[in-house]
């Protein structure tokens, strides 16, 4: 059969030449002005100024590692408890009912020394008002719903809020409270306990230096936070004040002291600044020419308006 010979016909419409998806107007998303959400400059801004989540192995690993080593210091105070004078059913309901090891320290310290229970309970107490702004800045990191607030409450201690702190996310910060909590929990009333029934096969916990465990872990976390010298002053500032003021005043009431460190500094900071600004104010008035740009602009236009009208005068009046 013979092939047919389709007739020419006229070429089918095609799209009227003009820019091609992806240039002038019709661009591709992402690109030129039609831009989808988040795309281009914006979305790009918006990424970088995004936290990088972490691992959450990394985040139990180094709650677990503060957790534990924090945790052994609990052999020290249940000795330092037995040796002041508290029963077995007392020592281990402090660790239980307060968890906070340097209000415990402070108040089994002022009673082995011989202090009044009421003046060593108040010291404790006034050590203790710091977890009260711990929480107040681990509330709004944590968003945790109402009915298990006065749970996480009970953990809201140095160790925690480092931890907790030291997290880019949301979801970090909740498990490196929970997990720092939970170990330190666990195994400071487990050595709470252990410290307090072999006090005297233990002996002297000074030797062992489990005492120095909970600070230096504190510091350790502390340190690589302070990024700042206006940050670096404040921590500063508050090691002179707690330590120059630690002989003078009750115990708890120089942590309380050093707390207006934080203020002082930024006081300071905002007084030089603004001298700073006050200096340069001066400076520009004082350089010829210097000054408000706007009003030598408007100055400039309005004479050179004056020069073109008084200019057309005379050539009218020279046509005459």
């Amino acid at each position: 059969m013979a092939e047919q010979t389709v007739p020419a016909g006229p070429p089918e419409s095609s799209p009227p030449a003009g820019p091609g998806p992806g240039t002038g107007h019709d661009r591709t998303p992402g690109t030129g002005h039609d831009r989808t959400p988040g795309s281009g400059t914006g979305g790009a801004a918006a990424a970088a100024a995004a936290p990088a989540a972490k691992p959450d192995a990394a985040v139990v690993r180094d709650a677990l590692g503060v957790g534990i080593a924090v945790g052994l210091s609990g052999f020290a105070f249940g000795v330092t408890a037995a040796g002041s004078g508290l029963s077995l059913l007392q020592t281990c309901a402090l660790s239980l009912l307060v968890f906070t090891g340097a209000s415990q320290f402070a108040l089994v310290g002022a009673l082995a020394a011989g202090g009044n229970p009421f003046t060593a309970a108040a010291g404790a107490f006034f050590l203790g008002v710091r977890n009260a702004f711990y929480g107040l800045r681990l509330s709004q990191l944590l968003a945790l719903p109402r009915a298990v607030r006065p749970f996480a409450a009970h953990w809201v201690i140095d160790e925690t809020t480092a931890v907790a702190l030291a997290q880019p996310t949301r979801r970090s910060v909740r498990l490196g409270f929970t997990v720092t909590g939970l170990t330190l929990y666990v195994l400071w009333n487990l050595t709470t306990f252990l410290g307090a029934i072999g006090a005297e096969a233990i002996g002297d916990t000074n030797a062992w230096g489990l005492d120095a465990a909970g600070p230096a872990v504190f510091l350790a976390l502390l340190a690589p936070m302070l990024r700042t010298a206006a940050e670096r002053a404040v921590a500063g500032l508050a090691v002179l004040l707690g330590l120059g003021l630690l002989p003078l005043l009750p115990a708890g009431v120089p942590v309380l002291v050093a707390a207006l460190a934080a203020p002082a500094v930024l006081w300071l900071k905002g007084r030089t600044s603004g001298r700073g600004t006050a200096d340069a104010v001066d400076t520009r008035t004082a350089i010829p020419g210097a000054g408000s740009r706007g009003g030598d602009s408007t100055d400039a236009h309005k004479r050179s308006g004056e020069d073109s009208t008084d200019g057309g005068q005379r050539r009218a009046e020279e046509g005459r």
